[in-house]
């Protein structure tokens, strides 16, 4: 078995990819869009990070964050966020699908895929690759035209600080913004 092992640079600037169970695109509905919104403030305020950059699609999201400086513990901070999450939505909404023996055998919910993809961002460069990312992925899924379309995404924060046209992304050539492992 293989040694998995996560980046741990305090301070760093991590992205983030996190799938729902089943890709269920419980994320078009509102009430799950507030409960999410709701976990995710609960959690930056007991263990503060910086949301650099997202975008939520109907059944993952992407994400940069920076943790402060000294601390690197982006997996207890994703753990509570899922966590809050799950509870809300199973309240809420309802239990989403059925579960297998081996969720129910871990009392887990089937809201959310287990592990989450996380890389570290190494420069201005990766950074700046990254955020492209972010923001052409609902254009690469299909959901709109150009990213300024689209309503769940930093996108439209990073125009107002000039650093996208509000026209960007649009008639992109999808290939241009894959990166191997990210979905």
């Amino acid at each position: 078995m293989l040694d998995y092992r996560r980046s741990k640079i305090a301070g760093g600037s991590f992205f983030f990819t996190l799938v729902t169970f089943n890709r269920l695109p419980i994320f078009t509905a509102e009430p799950a869009r507030a409960i999410l919104h709701s976990a995710w403030i609960e959690v930056q305020e007991r263990f503060p990070f910086q949301t650099d950059a997202v975008v939520l699609l109907p059944d993952h999201i992407h994400c940069i964050w920076t943790l402060p400086d000294g601390d690197a513990n982006f997996s207890t901070r994703w753990s509570a966020i899922k966590r809050l999450f799950t509870q809300g939505y199973l309240v809420q909404i309802g239990p989403g699908e059925t579960r297998n023996a081996s969720r129910q055998k871990r009392r887990e919910a089937a809201v959310w895929q287990r592990r989450f993809w996380e890389h570290t961002l190494r420069d201005n460069v990766d950074l700046n690759r990254h955020l492209d990312y972010i923001h052409y992925n609902p254009v690469k899924h299909g959901l709109v035209k150009k990213a300024g379309d689209w309503p769940w995404s930093s996108f439209h924060r990073y125009v107002k600080m000039g650093f996208y046209t509000p026209d960007w992304g649009e008639g992109m050539d999808n290939q241009c913004y894959s990166m191997t492992g990210v979905e």
